[in-house]
């Protein structure tokens, strides 16, 4: 373990060395992906702005709910989305083989010698738009509250880097899973609004099977002081492990999943 995290600098190193060779393309893309997510704030707060609320959620309040998740997602995705997306790829063309071979362990190596450093561009928008609902809602900001709101952030970049990384282990079993990224981004999707306008059946999902729930609702509803459906009194207690316990979950996973590793022949 020691050997693995003492090359963890040089893979980013090298990665970030490699991004910067195309600058210009690099800060292209970040503008293009801050401008679509800003466009589709503006979209939303729009709609808030003419009908007053979502669910009883004000503008600020949304706006808060929107920028937690972006930012916690590009956390997350950041050590996690690219590199488990191209499993997939790597087994059907048998190149993984020689990350399994290395001197390092294959989960860091992965990770870290694809560091997406692609997500500036989503964290700087969504720190922005955090700074600026942070003034704006009715919430009386103390040491604990803001503990608890870097906390619950930190657990939501750890659920979404556990779900990619569980989604692309398992193509070293079913070598194909990139599938189960759509269905990702569908919850994801869904994620980014309000817990209690859904039906019950699917705030259940979201708060289970499909745990997207926790990416920023949940944590953001605590901080505001509103009700959590389903989960009550509980809610902060669980937004705090769910991170953890994905985690967990994701480790086994990924395990699993290399141990029984055939190869795209089988």
């Amino acid at each position: 373990m020691s050997r693995s995290l003492a090359v963890v600098p040089h893979l980013v190193r090298m990665y970030v060395r490699t991004r910067l060779e195309y600058r210009g393309a690099m800060l292209l893309a970040w503008f293009a992906q801050a401008l679509s997510y800003a466009a589709t704030y503006t979209a939303i707060a729009l709609l808030l702005l003419r009908f007053g609320n979502l669910g009883g959620w004000t503008w600020s309040e949304m706006a808060l709910l929107l920028s937690f998740h972006l930012l916690a997602y590009s956390l997350g995705a950041s050590l996690s989305f690219t590199q488990f997306r191209d499993i997939e790829e790597k087994v059907r063309l048998g190149t993984l083989d020689a990350v399994l071979i290395k001197p390092v362990s294959p989960w860091v190596y992965l990770v870290f010698s694809g560091l997406n450093i692609g997500y500036a561009g989503h964290i700087i928008l969504a720190v922005g738009l955090m700074a600026w609902a942070v003034t704006e809602v009715a919430v009386d900001w103390s040491i604990l509250t803001a503990l608890y709101f870097v906390a619950g952030l930190l657990s939501a970049a750890m659920v979404t880097a556990a779900i990619m990384t569980m989604i692309g282990a398992t193509a070293l079993v079913w070598v194909r899973s990139k599938h189960l990224f759509s269905i990702f981004f569908g919850f994801w999707e869904l994620a980014r609004y309000p817990l209690n306008i859904f039906p019950v059946p699917l705030q259940i999902l979201m708060l289970t099977i499909a745990p997207l729930g926790f990416l920023a609702f949940v944590p953001v509803a605590v901080t505001l002081g509103r009700p959590v459906p389903l989960l009550g009194d509980w809610a902060a207690l669980t937004s705090l492990l769910a991170g953890p316990l994905a985690v967990t979950l994701g480790a086994l996973h990924w395990r699993h999943c290399i141990q029984n590793y055939q190869g795209a022949g089988g």
